[in-house]
């Protein structure tokens, strides 16, 4: 990211890098690690979108902004909510 995190922030973005690939996973390759920095480019603005936020809403939006128009895939609105949720969860257990 260019800057030293405070531990806690650092913990709640190597979390998110983990649930892009492993939970998100809209291409499906997470069987294998081949591939395992495929969603790494997401991973800023998703751990920016975070922090920024006390609502999943803008986390859940940028996934399915990602997934249909950069991906080209179709629309997973409750599954962009279900992991915008758990990244929220992390962030407020982390006491972020």
């Amino acid at each position: 990211m260019g800057k030293k995190l405070p531990p806690a922030q650092l913990e709640l973005y190597k979390r998110i890098d983990e649930i892009l690939f492993y939970k998100w996973d809209p291409i499906g390759i997470s069987d294998g690690d081949w591939a395992r920095d495929e969603y790494q480019s997401y991973l800023p603005r998703v751990f920016v979108l975070a922090m920024e936020s006390e609502s999943p809403e803008p986390i859940a939006k940028y996934l399915s902004v990602v997934s249909t128009e950069s991906m080209g895939l179709s629309a997973a609105p409750e599954h962009d909510m279900k992991i915008a949720k758990m990244i929220i969860e992390i962030k407020e257990s982390l006491g972020l």
